[in-house]
């Protein structure tokens, strides 16, 4: 008797078949999207402004619409969430993703409209599974239930009929019905609050069900597992859950996690698939076995512009289209999309794999790398390198941070880590030194600033206590469970000092 999964197959591998039009038609594709957004867009207070209407080319929406960063919408933003129709998209708009704060130290709140909703984080998610499908055709995914973990929302705004919280307890309190008959937890539990009320609830509502998929952020998911594999006294997830298949992941990076999931999994059961979805925009998914590097979704309601890092720090930088960018580059991503943000910095970069199609990797934060040096080290070196260390010493990382130690009247500058261990190495000395020689080998220039101690001393590494990095989430306002991730690298002292500081209570 077929499964659930070979009957539905079909509908999602059409979608596979209408994306490989991204190959050769994604300049085209994109301008449709950025016509058909700035005509949706026309009548409404920003659109008035910048003359959406007036706008026939992608030079003239250049010319006409200035590049921004959230401080510059956030009164636009604040006069929607107080009840304001048509400021930066048409109508009104009842759901808010809280996202991590700016430089003014506030909380950025990301629409999240109908369309959004429905043109872009729904389909989303959708096309991960008709890639999955395509990827997996063995698969019975529909077979049994998913499990997603998700955040929760936020009580620091109190507006009347306004929704504001992680973009995962959205989507989850906005999905269609017919799909909470698919996945687990309820609603309910899921929308929890509280980590140390939701983490035995998530263990309660899961171990007895035949999971065949999940989907998170990797640290997070990490707990929960390790809590279901403890209540069930097993060491391998799949002795709980044997249908278990493949874990959408995204939100940080899975390289220093990989060795931990393997190590708790049938790997010959097992497959992983990198996603891309930010509070803003739903924007790129694994699409073969091959490469980790991720499809760039070009009809999702969202026109991509892509600024190269020479002209990032520049006060009027040149933007450039998808026509544009070379493989092997790194951009800063901006998008203009269906949620009312135009020509907006999202504050990622990204690397352009490869072309026909675009397929991209995350790079890293624009605020967070270290460059104290000369040495440019990107979010991506660091975890890497972290990742290679852990398997080559036998250890295993709950958590990081990184950022410099700048030189003195008697001693040179280096990098300093504080890590917080899953599992120690078993010589700490070596896992130092076999850290710094993999980041000379993944990154050219902090090799040459390391060259035989001329420039920077060898990295020196922090152990953090057990709970240090979920202590300073939740000192600064976060929850536990939800989409809060620590600053992998920070270019000052600002972030490791006050965990330095906490560590030592």
């Amino acid at each position: 008797m077929a499964g659930i999964t070979s009957l539905i197959r079909p509908f999602f591998l059409r979608r596979v078949a209408e994306c490989a039009k991204f190959a050769c038609r994604a300049g085209e594709i994109q301008r449709q999207q950025l016509f058909s957004l700035l005509k949706e867009a026309a009548s409404t207070e920003y659109g008035r402004k910048y003359h959406f209407g007036e706008i026939s080319g992608y030079q003239e929406y250049k010319q006409a619409v200035p590049l921004v960063r959230y401080e510059d919408i956030r009164p636009f933003v604040m006069r929607m969430i107080d009840g304001g129709s048509d400021v930066l998209w048409k109508g009104k708009v009842r759901n808010y993703a809280q996202s991590s704060g700016t430089s003014d130290g506030k909380s950025k709140y990301i629409p999240v409209t109908k369309e959004s909703f429905t043109r872009c984080h729904y389909r989303g998610g959708a096309d991960c599974v008709a890639f999955y499908l395509s990827m997996n055709p063995k698969s019975r995914i529909f077979d049994g239930r998913a499990f997603i973990l998700g955040g929760s929302f936020a009580n620091e705004l109190h507006r009347k009929n306004v929704v504001i919280g992680d973009l995962s307890a959205n989507l989850i309190d906005n999905i269609n019905p017919v799909v909470n008959l698919l996945r687990v937890p309820s609603k309910k539990i899921a929308l929890m609050e509280s980590w140390d009320d939701k983490l035995p609830a998530l263990v309660e509502a899961s171990r007895n069900k035949n999971i065949t998929n999940i989907s998170g952020v990797p640290s997070w998911f990490l707990s929960v597992i390790k809590e279901v594999m403890r209540r069930e006294g097993v060491d391998c997830i799949h002795k709980v859950w044997p249908g278990l298949e493949v874990f959408f992941h995204g939100g940080i990076s899975f390289a220093p996690y990989r060795e931990q999931y393997r190590a708790i999994t049938d790997s010959g059961k097992m497959h992983y698939v990198e996603t891309y979805n930010a509070s803003e925009g739903f924007f790129a998914v694994q699409s073969s076995w091959d490469t980790q590097a991720m499809l760039l979704l070009l009809d999702l309601g969202i026109f991509y512009e892509f600024i190269p890092l020479s002209e990032s720090g520049k006060e009027n930088p040149e933007a450039v289209s998808i026509d544009d960018v070379m493989p092997g580059k790194t951009y800063e991503l901006v998008i203009s999309a269906c949620n009312g943000l135009w020509r907006y910095r999202i504050g990622d970069t990204v690397r352009i794999e490869r072309t026909e199609p675009v397929k991209i990797t995350v790079a890293g934060r624009t605020k967070h790398f270290i460059n104290a040096f000369g040495e440019e080290l990107m979010v991506y070196n660091a975890d890497k390198a972290i990742e290679a260390a852990c398997r080559i010493c036998g250890a295993a990382i709950s958590n990081y941070t990184a950022a410099p130690v700048y030189a003195t009247t008697v001693s040179k500058g280096r990098h300093e880590w504080l890590i917080e261990f899953e599992r120690r190495p078993d010589d700490m000395e070596r896992f130092v030194s076999v850290l710094d020689c993999e980041l000379q080998k993944i990154n050219s220039d902090y090799e040459a600033k390391r060259y035989k101690d001329i420039f920077i001393d060898r990295l020196s590494v922090v152990e953090a206590r057990r709970g240090l990095f979920d202590d300073w989430l939740m000192l600064r306002g976060g929850k536990l469970g939800g989409q809060r991730k620590i600053p992998r690298l920070y270019n000052t002292r600002e972030i490791i000092d006050s965990l330095l500081e906490l560590n030592e209570k």
